[in-house]
């Protein structure tokens, strides 16, 4: 199969199109930059890179609710800047973060990039988790703290629930004090932890994306993510009456399911963020269309 591969600014990046929809660009260039608030939260496959692909195809649809059902890190939502929002993510713990931050969420807990003060505040989150009580302020600091100090910034519960990342090997780390920034911005939008069947999406949404990514080849997984998710994500999306654009790693599985279900295709180089091995290398990316 023949493969476009689009960068920012590349003189190929026009004949893109010619792999989607009728009527769907993907110039795939860098836009002026514009004020945006960079993620708050350190994330494992952050897209702030995939904003300029998005953004012209987000300005033809901006009058639209923007719906993420995959959220994270926020990278996509907060480089778009939507007047109105449905941000979705399962984890309990993230959306916990963002439905504080509107609140006031100040981090008056101790902040150190050290080893014992790291595992003390693993520790009490952990109790928190085991005592219910994770849908608080107190749990929203600890976990912007373990987010910002553990290895890699990743996210990670064991059987039990119970966050697992060890400590990190940062020289330094910028804490923040308070959130006051994003409070007016994510005030306006809904933070929601549910499966996305169950997502109260509106015929006319705009859908976004992100799944975890299908990790066939590669040697690093999320977990807890299926193939048979991937199938019902892809499905449940390519019914939706309005305009959707989903992104996953380009194996040869993801590309046959997003074609045969009528979506357009074009691929992109994506920086890898993490990896055990350190390999920070190119990997292949794919866009799927249906506007």
């Amino acid at each position: 199969m023949k493969t476009t591969r689009l960068a920012p600014g590349s003189a190929s990046a026009s004949k893109s199109s010619q792999a989607c929809n009728a009527g769907n660009s993907l110039p795939g260039r860098e836009t002026p930059d514009e004020p945006t608030l960079t993620p708050p939260l350190k994330w494992a496959g952050g897209k702030r890179w995939l904003v300029p692909y998005l953004r012209p195809i987000w300005e033809q649809h901006s009058h639209r609710r923007y719906v993420e059902p995959f959220c994270g890190g926020l990278a996509a939502a907060l480089g778009l800047m939507p007047a109105r929002a449905l941000l979705n993510d399962v984890n309990p713990h993230l959306i916990n973060f963002y439905r504080q931050v509107p609140r006031g969420l100040a981090v008056n807990i101790k902040m150190r990039n050290e080893e014992g003060t790291f595992y003390g505040h693993r520790s009490r989150f952990n109790q928190l988790i085991k005592l219910g009580a994770f849908q608080t302020a107190e749990a929203a600091q600890l976990f912007y703290y373990l987010n910002r100090t553990c290895f890699n910034g990743l996210c990670r519960f064991n059987q039990s629930g119970e966050f697992n990342v060890p400590f990190g090997s940062y020289q330094r780390i910028n804490y923040a004090g308070d959130f006051g920034q994003y409070g007016p911005v994510f005030g306006h939008w809904s933070f929601t932890n549910s499966d996305l069947e169950l997502l109260q999406i509106e015929p006319e949404d705009f859908i976004y994306a992100d799944p975890p990514y299908d990790v066939e080849f590669t040697s690093y997984s999320a977990g807890g993510f299926s193939w048979e998710d991937q199938v019902r994500t892809a499905e449940r999306l390519a019914a939706h009456s309005g305009p959707v654009v989903l992104s996953n790693q380009a194996t040869t599985r993801i590309i046959k399911l997003y074609e045969q279900l009528g979506f357009g295709l074009s691929y992109l180089e994506a920086p890898r963020r993490i990896s055990c091995t350190g390999d920070r290398s190119t990997a292949s990316e794919v866009l799927a269309l249906k506007l």
